[in-house]
Parts: structure tokens; C-alpha cells; sequence
């Protein structure tokens, strides 16, 4: 008994340790960046000094226009990527769940291909659709852009939202619907509120694949006005950058750290809600008035 209890406490231990590491391993090119953006010189390598002049001084990241511009564009990207894929992913993976015949997993297979399909290909793809068929509402530049986003983003959505809809039975809204509810009504009282932790998830992934893509934003993008953080940073680490390219980035990366905490934080508050509401009522106890009142 105690050489399991010794064996398991080590793989404990493991697990932790390979936790600990793989964190320590994503957050330390973060961490190194953020250090960076300090630096009183203008290497981005080499420490000459603490010094706040990259982010409060004359070329700092706020004073610049191309790094505001990048910043302020690459935000306008992911939040129309979350307000144009959240909605249209979740109507999509509610059709798809309840498609029936022949043709239900063909079409569910064809929802996916993007995600099968790799990132260059549908971005070449896109690009040409967009330059020879000279479509007369998108074309290069934000439209572009966010077409695309929403194209390569659009399949996560929908599987996550579909993992959801397979542990919702449809039974609660045949029940709401026999109780006197509309259609339109048991969807948006019944539905929608299980579907909630889905749809802030589908949120945060969508904003989080948004702000951080740089292949479909880069093929897509006609002008410098249309330039995302990821093209800046990619363009700026080819010739002479500035530790304000590290502020850039760290701003970026906070942002999104944050958000997805804050949204995980809502995610289990959605999650305990769900499980206080469905506590059943203690059978034993009623089963015991039951036979007190025989």
C-alpha cells in the first residue's frame, strides 16, 4: 500500500513539474520582451540601463503613429472577427446538429476544411478569389482582411460550439415549447443560456486567433494603414527596431492574456451556475415525507 501511495504521490509531483516548465517556457519570451522594452539603449538584445523612454518619450509606442496605427488596426480586426464569427458560427453549429439525412456529415466535413487545410494555402486562395474575380465588396485592405479572419476562424467556432450542443438535450426545449413557448422563444430562454460558456469561449478563441494571425492578415492587407501588430513586428525585425517594438508586443500580449482571463473567470462562473441549477431535488428526503404521510 504504501509503495502506490509512493508511486503516486512521485507522478504527482511530475505532473507538476511538467506543468510548472511548460509555463515557465511560454511566458518566458513574454517576460523577456517586456524586460526589453526598458532598455535605456536601443538594442533589443544587449541591457544598457532601465529607462521608460520607449514607452513615455518621443519615440515611445504611444507617440509613434506606426505602432498606434498597428495596434488600434489589429484590435478593429478582432472584434469584428468576434462580433461577425460568434453569431454566424453558432447558427451554423445549431443547423449542423440538427441537419438529418444524406447529406448532414458531408455538410459538417465541409464546415471543417479550413481547418484541415493549411493557413497558406487558404490564404493564396483567398487572395486570388479577391484579385481576379474583383468581387465589388471585399477586396484588399480592412474588408479583405476580415473576410479572411473570418474564414479561417469560422470552423473553431463551430466545433466548439457543437461540443457543447452534443450535451444539451433536446428535450429542454420540447418541454419549454409544450409548456406554451414559441419557437423563437424556447431558443432564446432555453438554448441560448446553455449555450452560454460555448459562446464566450467561441469569443475569446475567435479573438485570440484574431489579434495574434498574421499569414491571411498579410496576404490580405493592400496598404500601411492596414498593417496588424504581427506584420509590424515581422517587417520591424528585419531592419533596425527599437525596443518600443517590444512595448508593442507586450501591450498586445497583456491584452490578450487578460481578456482570456477574464474570460475563463466568466467561463466558471457560467459552468457553477449551470451545476446549482441543475441539482436535483433530494429524492430520499421526499421519499421519506411520503411514507411519514401514509
Amino acid at each position: 500500500m504504501s509503495s502506490r501511495l509512493r508511486h503516486a504521490s512521485w507522478g504527482k509531483i511530475g505532473l507538476v513539474a511538467i506543468v510548472v516548465l511548460y509555463i515557465v517556457w511560454s511566458l518566458a519570451p513574454v517576460a523577456i520582451a517586456f524586460l526589453f522594452s526598458f532598455n535605456a539603449g536601443y538594442s533589443r538584445s544587449t541591457w544598457q540601463g532601465f529607462s521608460m523612454q520607449w514607452w513615455t518619450g518621443s519615440k515611445s509606442v504611444f507617440n509613434l503613429p506606426i505602432y498606434t496605427d498597428a495596434i488600434r488596426h489589429s484590435l478593429l480586426l478582432a472584434v469584428l472577427a468576434v462580433i461577425i464569427t460568434v453569431p454566424l458560427g453558432v447558427s451554423l453549429s445549431i443547423f449542423l446538429s440538427r441537419w438529418r439525412g444524406i447529406t448532414a456529415r458531408p455538410a459538417s466535413f465541409l464546415a471543417t476544411v479550413p481547418l484541415v487545410v493549411p493557413e497558406l494555402v487558404l490564404a493564396l486562395a483567398l487572395f486570388f478569389l479577391v484579385t481576379k474575380v474583383n468581387l465589388p465588396v471585399v477586396t484588399l485592405g480592412t474588408s479583405g482582411q476580415v473576410v479572411g479572419q473570418v474564414t479561417f476562424i469560422l470552423p473553431l467556432v463551430i466545433v466548439i460550439t457543437i461540443g457543447r450542443l452534443s450535451s444539451i438535450p433536446t428535450g429542454y426545449e420540447e418541454a419549454a415549447q409544450d409548456l406554451g413557448a414559441s419557437p423563437p422563444q424556447s431558443f432564446r430562454l432555453v438554448l441560448v443560456p446553455l449555450l452560454q460558456p460555448a459562446i464566450l469561449a467561441s469569443a475569446i478563441v475567435a479573438f485570440a486567433v484574431s489579434i495574434d494571425d498574421f499569414v491571411i492578415t498579410q496576404y490580405m492587407s493592400s496598404t500601411s494603414s492596414t498593417q496588424s501588430v504581427p506584420m509590424l513586428i515581422y517587417t520591424a525585425t528585419r531592419g533596425g527596431a527599437t525596443p518600443a517594438l517590444n512595448a508593442m508586443a507586450t501591450i498586445m500580449a497583456v491584452t490578450t492574456i487578460v481578456i482570456a482571463a477574464v474570460g475563463f473567470a466568466l467561463y466558471r462562473l457560467l459552468a457553477r451556475r449551470e451545476q446549482i441549477t441543475d441539482v436535483p431535488a433530494p429524492a430520499p428526503a421526499l421519499a421519506v415525507s411520503r411514507e411519514g404521510a401514509l
